[in-house]
């Protein structure tokens, strides 16, 4: 059974202990929805994932607003995407507040530097995962790869990748469509 308060208190848990975004928290957000309370499909889930991503915005904002909006409307969707924001925004406020005094200590920039090969692999990780449980063939993990060289190589703009793939993914299903 859904409640909004059980929905909330799953944001609010996700956003308060995971660093590093969305992608960060895809991972634990699928574990408690999917495989633990199955609140929804894999599939549903990984639709969401998707659609959060390329749109504008926060990720892990958008991602609240689908999930909530999927489990219970309107109302489901402000209470998920409250959980969402809440806890960053108290931690954020408390940082802002006490490390105005301490941004330039050596300690602290060590601890920020320490973090960030957490971060990566927090991010890293439910892509792997994602791409495995997709079960991606020859033409999609190419496709997969060739992105990732596009953006991180040759500064292609998403944008226009998505538009690309988009119009080729329309063009093989048509084409096969036709063949049937």
């Amino acid at each position: 059974m859904k409640s909004y308060w059980q929905l909330f208190w799953t944001f609010v848990k996700v956003s308060a202990f995971t660093i590093g975004g969305g992608m960060a928290m895809i991972s634990v957000v699928r574990d408690i929805l999917v495989v633990k309370r199955k609140w929804m499909s894999e599939d549903e889930f990984m639709d969401i994932v998707a659609i959060s991503q390329a749109l504008p915005g926060l990720m892990a904002v958008n991602t609240a607003i689908f999930i909530g909006y999927r489990l219970l409307g309107t109302k489901g969707s402000i209470v998920a995407t409250l959980g969402s924001i809440l806890p960053p925004f108290i931690i954020i406020l408390a940082i802002a507040m006490v490390f105005t005094g301490y941004k330039d200590n050596k300690v602290v920039e060590a601890i920020f530097k320490g973090i960030r090969p957490a971060v990566v692999a927090l991010i890293a990780v439910p892509t792997i995962q994602m791409a495995i449980r997709q079960k991606l063939g020859w033409l999609s993990g190419g496709l997969a790869l060739a992105t990732m060289l596009l953006i991180a190589f040759l500064k292609v703009s998403p944008i226009y990748i998505i538009l690309v793939v988009g119009v080729i993914a329309a063009a093989i299903a048509k084409y096969r469509e036709g063949r049937q």
